[in-house]
């Protein structure tokens, strides 16, 4: 029986809001104080996160056996990466001066680049097992098209070197990881999960129309290649495209990239069909998912993992580029379509043949559901998360009890072994 851990998440983004590394820390948090046995003691998790707001309190419970405790290291408001980095010596500090003595937790699992940077030195110092997750390395970030910090590369590779293990979303980045130099045993492949009670096949759902809907959900509209859907769209007729993402609702009209896009859907004569919903919070996405008739999930590059989770939890087909965590996450011909990236008028007819093939259609939505419930419940993430834990952990002192029991029956083995007569 595996004894209870003290784990300590560490994370210098910002945990408060909907990010994808918020949302996956908080939920990673209440799901690892679960043990792995039933007959188990539950874990204990605390979440260290630098302060981003001065109004939040020093310590917020997130589930029992579970808080998030806000670190005080620089301005307590959002900051880049650069200037996240001048404080990260304050956030080391403070880690230590709370991990020595009592509050030594018997594993640190940072998450982020910069987090990761802060946790590792205190780590090492006290000897205490690291884990670390990036949540995508610098150079898919690039690939992307994003901003990297000019010095983040080597960082990451010093930090992955160090660590004991580390945990890659999905095969892609565990291969970037190993490129970096980090030995392959080392490295262990943890997905990130879905929420399935709140992303679910019944519940309530947005009105809708007579029309299929094709939905995509993007933080960035600009990154999240909704110019390939538009184009598709012509190749999809008596179908809509729901996009929900960038600027809030109310700033739509005045958003330079919606303004663009919407020029774009009027030229291709698709404009009747385009529906641009704004950034939508979280609680809302099941019930726009739960109208839709499949996902679209077409980005090239470093893709957002949680889309094409949720999109299947609630039921919902997804065409994706096979990049990323889109490459394990959906299976192709099973639970969606792998399509090309960047390939319209292929994506278009891979879409309208599929809308065609009803009984095709309801066994990808069946498959789907039960492969989000399935292969990617927080449950399941959780104990492979603590699986992962379990093999850097030193081996446990056997108690007092057992090696005492042990000792008894080598006595009595001995006693009934026969003497050897010379």
């Amino acid at each position: 029986m595996h004894r209870p851990l003290n784990i300590a998440l560490v994370s210098a983004s910002d945990l408060d809001g909907e990010h994808l590394q918020s949302v996956h820390v908080r939920d990673l948090a209440r799901s690892l104080t679960r043990p792995l046995t039933n007959d188990g003691e539950p874990n204990q998790v605390t979440v260290y996160t630098r302060r981003q707001d001065a109004a939040a309190r020093s310590r917020v419970r997130l589930a029992p056996g579970a808080a998030l405790v806000h670190i005080d290291a620089g301005p307590a408001r959002p900051l880049s990466e650069q200037d996240t980095l001048k404080h990260v010596r304050d956030f080391a500090d403070e880690l230590r001066h709370r991990w020595t003595g009592h509050g030594r937790p018997d594993i640190v699992h940072a998450h982020g680049w910069i987090g990761g940077l802060a946790a590792c030195v205190v780590a090492r110092e006290l000897g205490i097992p690291f884990a670390q997750s990036y949540h995508g390395v610098a150079a898919a970030e690039r690939r992307a098209g994003r901003p990297v910090h000019p010095h983040r590369d080597r960082l990451e590779k010093a930090i992955g070197r160090d660590a004991d293990v580390v945990l890659a979303g999905h095969a892609e980045e565990a291969g970037a990881v190993v490129r970096m130099g980090v030995p392959r045993p080392a490295v262990a492949v943890v997905p990130y999960g879905v929420d399935g009670d709140h992303f679910a096949q019944v519940g309530p759902a947005m009105p809708r129309g007579d029309r299929r809907r094709l939905v995509m959900v993007c933080d960035d509209l600009e990154t999240g290649d909704v110019e390939t859907a538009l184009h598709a769209l012509v190749h999809v007729p008596h179908a809509e495209l729901t996009i929900a993402g960038g600027p809030a609702r109310e700033d739509l009209e005045h958003d330079q990239v919606v303004h663009r896009l919407t020029l774009l859907a009027k030229e291709l004569h698709v404009a009747d069909r385009v529906i641009f919903l704004g950034r939508l919070p979280r609680k809302a996405l099941p019930k726009l998912l739960r109208t839709a008739t499949l996902a679209l999930c077409l980005t090239p590059h470093h893709p957002c993992p949680a889309t094409p989770l949720e999109a299947m939890a609630c039921g919902v087909p997804v065409v994706t580029t096979p990049a990323g965590a889109n490459a394990d996450e959906v299976l192709d011909r099973i639970t969606g379509l792998h399509v090309p990236a960047g390939r319209p008028v292929v994506i278009g007819r891979a879409i309208r043949h599929l809308l065609a093939e009803e009984t095709t259609l309801h066994g990808y939505s069946i498959a789907a559901a039960d492969r989000a419930r399935s292969r990617y419940s927080l449950e399941r993430i959780a104990a492979e998360t603590l699986r992962a834990y379990q093999k850097v952990l030193p081996a446990p002192e056997p108690e007092p009890a057992a090696e005492d029991a042990a000792e008894d029956a080598a006595v009595r083995e001995t006693d009934r072994t026969p003497a050897l007569v010379g």
